[in-house]
């Protein structure tokens, strides 16, 4: 009876073809495409644990009155929001746990994300035909961004709304439309009733699905174009060498995805993160000392303690000095991540399709713009903390800004022309050449271009 049904699905569907060519499909064996399957695995652990959590959290800002099992806040007037943040963390089997788990995908899926763009941009996987794959991994950093954020934020402790209360103070910064955008987004004034709702149905329903949309095309087009490869014995623009899908490649990315969970697993039982209840409930009129966010907007923090107090007056309107690192930094940011591959293309007149990827050193002007460009971030993300530096240091603030200052305008630049010196010496010395050269075939399979 199987035999009879598979047979009748495969001549109205063709399906055994496509599952033969699927299984044969080739992919490279080397270890860094495995950083976006990271990326992915993660992705998945967040969307479980997310669901669990979604099931006890109240996205609501009603005051109650806290009678849980965490001594200190009992009888505290929380809201409902905060309430469950804490009956999942203490009263709630596995609730701790979940969360912890929750946060910790959330900080290696964007860490996996922002590898994996490194590694394509150093590599050279951008160039046509794959400029679409590039847009779709932009923007899909942009939309974990989105998520982080709102999901940070969800809790109503004191660190996050301080966190609301800046993206807010954002909002409010852009010209002319700015206190329109804030209301809109907000619903009324800061705190706005209805924000935690908003943020909770973005959170869970609508950015996981363009995630989950822009992944499926973004492994679609991999898929349909092949994979790229690093040059060596064998490997040509026309073919892939590597391991076939089935059995291998689908053994070690199962072995993969289990390492991601139990990594993860292990962090969330281990290792504390985001504890609410020692930051208390949201109170509008207090802010948390030393708040930082996360890791992926740590930049943006550093970007406004650092940047000048640039406020202008221009044909009677008004932009607040904290429009420019938070708004237009980012804005540039994006626009360059996304224009890149257009770009690099328009200025070394390189329009030829590329299956074979770059070594670092083979671009030594590329890999010193994105050494610099990583340099500049990280100061910045340092910068975030600028605070804790100096309390740890005993120095005063000023210094420490002023340090901060000087490295965001010089270290970028010293790192780029160290890295442009080393990969010119590599490059001139034949070293890569040789280890070519010298590289044994592995036993592969060939997929042909076709």
């Amino acid at each position: 009876m199987i035999r009879r049904l598979n047979a009748w699905v495969d001549e109205r569907l063709g399906s055994s073809r496509f599952t033969r060519e699927s299984l044969n499909k080739v992919f490279p064996d080397h270890w860094s495409f495995m950083i976006g399957e990271i990326a992915l695995y993660a992705f998945i652990v967040l969307v479980v644990t997310g669901v669990y959590l979604s099931f006890f959290f109240d996205p609501s800002i009603a005051a109650v009155r806290y009678h849980g099992s965490y001594g200190p806040l009992r009888g505290q007037t929380v809201s409902q929001a905060y309430q469950s943040v804490l009956h999942l963390s203490f009263d709630v089997r596995a609730g701790l746990v979940m969360r912890q788990i929750h946060h910790w995908a959330a900080l290696l899926f964007l860490a996996s994300i922002v590898a994996h763009l490194c590694r394509i941009f150093f590599t050279g996987a951008f160039r046509r035909p794959r400029e679409p794959n590039w847009v779709v991994g932009v923007t899909l950093l942009v939309l974990g961004l989105a998520n982080g954020f709102t999901g940070y934020s969800l809790p109503d402790d004191l660190l996050s709304g301080t966190g609301l209360r800046v993206a807010y103070s954002f909002v409010l910064s852009i010209p002319l439309v700015g206190e329109w955008l804030a209301f809109l987004i907000f619903g009324g004034e800061f705190p706005a009733p209805d924000i935690l709702r908003r943020l909770f149905v973005i959170h869970i329903l609508l950015v996981p699905l363009a995630i989950i949309g822009l992944l499926s095309v973004h492994l679609a087009v991999i898929w349909r174009q092949k994979h790229t490869q690093f040059r060596g014995v064998g490997r040509e623009e026309h073919n892939v060498v590597g391991s076939r899908f089935w059995p291998l490649y689908a053994m070690k990315s199962v072995g993969l995805f289990m390492l991601v969970a139990a990594v993860l697993a292990l962090l969330g039982g281990l290792v504390q993160i985001n504890p609410v209840w020692l930051y208390g409930p949201f109170q509008p009129a207090a802010v948390s000392t030393a708040a930082q966010p996360d890791w992926y907007l740590g930049w943006v923090e550093g970007a406004i303690r650092l940047f000048p107090p640039w406020y202008l007056h221009l044909f009677g309107g008004s932009i607040p000095e904290v429009f420019w690192p938070s708004i237009v930094l980012p804005g540039v940011t994006f626009a360059l991540l996304y224009a890149w591959p257009w770009i690099e293309a328009r200025v070394t007149r390189d329009h030829d399709e590329h299956h074979l990827l770059d070594r670092p050193s083979d671009r030594p002007i590329r890999s010193a713009i994105g050494a610099g460009a990583l340099t500049f971030y990280g100061v910045l993300m340092v910068a975030g903390g600028d605070d804790i530096i100096a309390q740890q240091l005993g120095a005063d603030i000023e210094t420490v800004v002023f340090v901060l200052r000087t490295l965001t305008l010089a270290l970028p630049f010293v790192v780029a022309f160290v890295t442009w010196r080393v990969c010119r010496e590599i490059r001139a010395s034949g070293r890569t050449r040789r280890e070519e050269e010298t590289t044994e075939p592995p036993v592969a399979d060939y997929e042909d271009a076709v």
